[in-house]
């Protein structure tokens, strides 16, 4: 069982990887291999809860699958968050777009891993109030830029909150749900 959990999380880690290579944002295929890669780390949770958690694993197991779903958790969230992101925009005009409004939002991507990986870390640390933290530095350090009357006009104040609020919710999600992994241990 622990060589099929470290492979579902390794095989998400290289998914996670793959979903990097540069393509058009919100293509089918990251939206897929979001999917796929989403799909893997439930079945490792699946199989954690059924075999009663990381208990009992030898310690050196434990820290493989430490420093995998950690990985996952900074690598695997830049791309399930553009293929939610992608999904909102299903049905939105140019203006309304979730991807137009990262003109708005610079740096989300290197400010998006960071912040899986301090709430990653805050919570395998056993500090919950972490996520409380970094959530209140985000928030603080993006609020000019979410506040401000100088965006461009090809772009709404309500797409840039939108992005901002679906970009953080699914980042952080993710993370949790990484971390989540070791809970049992």
């Amino acid at each position: 069982m622990t060589a099929l959990i470290l492979s579902l999380t390794g095989a998400a880690l290289v998914l996670a990887v793959l979903a990097w290579v540069p393509r058009s944002s919100g293509s089918t295929l990251e939206i897929v291999i979001s999917a796929v890669m989403l799909a893997c780390l439930a079945a490792v949770g699946v199989l954690l809860l059924a075999g009663h958690g990381v208990s009992g694993w030898a310690e050196r197991w434990w820290n493989v699958l430490l420093l995998l779903a950690g990985a996952l958790a900074v690598t695997g969230g830049g791309p399930l968050t553009t293929s939610v992101m992608a999904l909102a925009d299903r049905r939105s005009t140019r203006a309304q777009s979730t991807q137009k409004a990262g003109e708005v939002l610079r740096g989300g991507a290197l400010i998006g891993a960071l912040e899986r990986m301090a709430i990653y870390a805050s919570l395998v640390a056993g500090w919950p109030e972490g996520i409380a933290v970094v959530l209140a530095i985000k928030g603080l350090a993006r609020y000019p830029e979410l506040r401000s009357p100088d965006q461009p006009a090809s772009v709404t104040p309500q797409a840039v909150a939108e992005r901002f609020i679906i970009g953080t919710f699914s980042s952080v999600l993710w993370a949790v749900a990484c971390a989540g992994l070791l809970r049992s241990h």
